[in-house]
């Protein structure tokens, strides 16, 4: 169990702090302030050590309110997953959106306490905290980079300083000081973190790396990398340059699993259980894998399908106990079925065809819009609940059953999505229920090492060949992926539940990243083009869980891309390129807020027309943020 702090109210005096910031949030759920005021007599001089801890417990990127408004939006823009009704001409209209525009005040306002805390110290004695305050520093550069992604300019500099004399009305920071700010940082937190001497140590209140800052600076010099493909578009030179110097820094990047930023917070948290299970609310109910990725992966025999999206629910004996009763099934999944006829017509089946399980149980929806309306090319996708139902024997109670594949909530959450095995009706209940501590990985090798590739293509000078990183940066993915899945628990992860004799687990394979890597889609040969797409697809497929990271990927590198031999977008008619959003609205503000006027400036520097939820996809296509401008247009592919 992560440390608990050792305070009676202190929380409660730094949300104080943060007032002149989260007056600014144009997007999400507020904090509630209720409970602001406190006695100066009840308040207690937090450690950094704790305070660092804290921190570490309120990081986060990618909590319940994104994935449930902000994640689908992104997925569909992107054209990477699909509504499970299809696409139609609202796909555009924006919601509410939430966890975006702030998070980084969650740790902003520790990197002021602390150095609040130094300032009240000795030079000697304040010196001993700088290896804290350098980590603090990065994991705000990396909610910064978050934040500013979908919203653009924020408070940064001034912002969550009002508890110790800062202004309650921060000025915003443009997205170009903040990148240069944030690389400044990150450089001087590895300068810190490498050469620094007499430290106090994290030792168990660090969870992500257990107090070894020689880990830390690789996420420093690694994170670097995020800022410099946000670049490309703005100077491509510098962008080459921040790649050459992380590829050769001697403190290293994140290269190997071991240095990956992959952490569990807590196995229990007495004061909030979202800390250990990330959170107890459904997500993504109507998003749906796209037939165009899933089909893609699964001929290339891409495991990352299996930790990624869950399989269907049509396994042999539900097939069987179809074929029975006589009734149809989705042909997408009869066209997987070997099966014997009788003379009374009835089927029985055999063996699963092609690759068989568990790739047989993995389809996407079809990405074509408004395709539930074409009924007889796409209408086994569709309203599956009542079309394709099981009946008891001599009974009226029945079950339907999903024939596509869903993103895999347990990857994500660890708690509230069960394991429920599918089952003919009147059949055993297979299910597990019990809570799962959750794993999360925030960057990884695999990101990095297709980063580099990338930027190798594109001119750098580093000391591999971008074939070399690209390779790399494929294998880590998958082992990554496998070892969340493994972490995480998922369904169907080293077991099959002993229910169908033909179910195969999902867990990697002895031979599978080399089959997979023999395919030529998965090597980096062809045209310079061509192997520039692979990159940032393969790039998008690792994202395939972090929607930020794919939409952004999407956003600068102009794929899937019209026509594309790999996975190609689609061009609606109806709904031109031009009115799909490439960014989130971005509030309107109230004349009563004492920032009112502040952030009236900060948009009309940016060129962005105040905006609420709705339909504003031509607004939020044309009035690009800073880092988006010059990116190709949706479809487009690199330019």
């Amino acid at each position: 169990m992560l440390f608990k702090m050792k305070r009676k109210n202190y929380t409660k005096i730094w949300v104080a702090s943060l007032i002149g910031a989260t007056l600014l949030s144009t997007t999400s759920c507020r904090d509630d302030f209720s409970e602001i005021n406190v006695s100066p007599s009840q308040v207690t001089t937090p450690q950094p050590t704790y305070l660092f801890a804290q921190a570490v417990l309120e990081f986060e990127n990618a909590g319940y309110t994104y994935w449930f408004y902000n994640a689908p939006m992104m997925y569909f823009w992107a054209q990477m997953a699909t509504p499970t009704g299809s696409y139609t001409a609202t796909f555009t209209t924006t919601t509410a959106t939430g966890d975006q525009g702030s998070q980084y005040l969650q740790t902003l306002k520790y990197v002021n306490e602390v150095k609040y805390y130094q300032s009240t110290l000795s030079e000697e004695e304040a010196d001993q905290y700088k290896n804290i305050v350098s980590c603090l520093n990065i994991l705000t550069a990396y909610l910064g980079i978050f934040d500013t992604d979908m919203y653009g300019d924020i408070p940064f500099k001034e912002a969550a300083q009002a508890l110790h004399g800062g202004t309650l009305t921060p000025a915003y920071d443009s997205v170009e000081d903040l990148y240069d700010l944030w690389l400044e940082q990150l450089d001087e937190a590895i300068n810190t973190l490498t050469t620094s001497t007499n430290q106090i140590e994290l030792n168990t209140q660090d969870v992500v790396y257990g107090g070894d800052f020689a880990k830390w600076a690789k996420l420093a010099n690694s994170l670097k990398l995020r800022i410099a493909v946000r670049l490309l578009s703005h100077d491509k030179s510098r962008a080459l340059s921040i790649a050459q110097s992380v590829a050769n820094a001697s403190c290293g990047y994140i290269d190997d699993l071991s240095d990956a930023m992959l952490f569990n917070k807590a196995t229990n948290n007495t004061s909030n259980q979202n800390y250990a299970y990330h959170w107890n609310n459904g997500f993504m109910e109507s998003t749906a894998a796209s037939q165009r990725v899933i089909n893609f992966m699964v001929e290339n025999q891409d495991p990352r399908v299996r930790f990624c999206y869950r399989k269907n629910e049509w396994n042999s004996k539900i097939i069987q106990a179809f074929y029975d009763q006589k009734r149809a099934i989705p042909a997408y999944v009869e066209a997987n079925v070997e099966y014997t006829t009788d003379a009374t017509g009835k089927k029985t089946f055999v063996k699963w065809k092609g690759l068989g399980e568990p790739w047989v149980r993995y389809y996407g929806i079809p990405v074509e819009f408004n395709a539930i309306d074409n009924a007889d090319v796409y209408g086994d996708y569709f309203n599956y609940s009542t079309k394709f139902q099981l009946y008891e024997v001599e009974g009226t109670n029945y079950k339907s059953y999903c024939p596509y594949s869903m993103f895999q909530q347990q990857m994500i959450i660890g708690r509230t999505y069960t394991t429920i095995v599918p089952t003919i009706p009147g059949g055993p209940v297979i299910e597990r229920t019990e809570n799962r501590p959750w794993y999360g990985l925030y960057l990884g090798s695999s990101e990095v090492n297709l980063y580099l590739a990338e930027f190798s293509l594109l001119g750098a000078t580093l000391p591999q060949s971008a074939e070399y990183y690209y390779n790399r940066g494929i294998n880590a993915s998958v082992q990554e992926y496998d070892r969340l899945a493994e972490l995480n628990q998922i369904a169907y992860y080293g077991t099959t539940y002993d229910y169908d004799s033909h179910e195969v687990s999902i867990e990697l394979k002895d031979g599978e990243i080399a089959t997979m890597m023999s395919n030529e889609d998965y090597q980096l040969v062809g045209s310079a083009e061509l192997q520039l797409e692979k990159v940032y697809l393969q790039q998008m497929l690792n994202f395939t869980l972090y929607p930020n990271e794919q939409f952004v990927t999407a956003r600068r590198s102009g794929l899937p891309k019209f026509n594309s031999e790999l996975i190609a977008r689609e061009n609606f008619s109806i709904v031109p390129v031009t009115n799909i959003p490439r960014r989130f609205d971005s509030g309107i503000p109230l004349e009563t807020d004492l920032m009112y006027q502040i952030k009236m400036d900060a948009l009309q520097r940016q060129g962005l027309t105040p905006t609420s939820a709705g339909p504003n996809g031509s607004i939020l296509n044309a009035e690009r943020l800073w880092q988006d401008s010059g990116a190709p247009q949706w479809g487009a592919g690199p330019q």
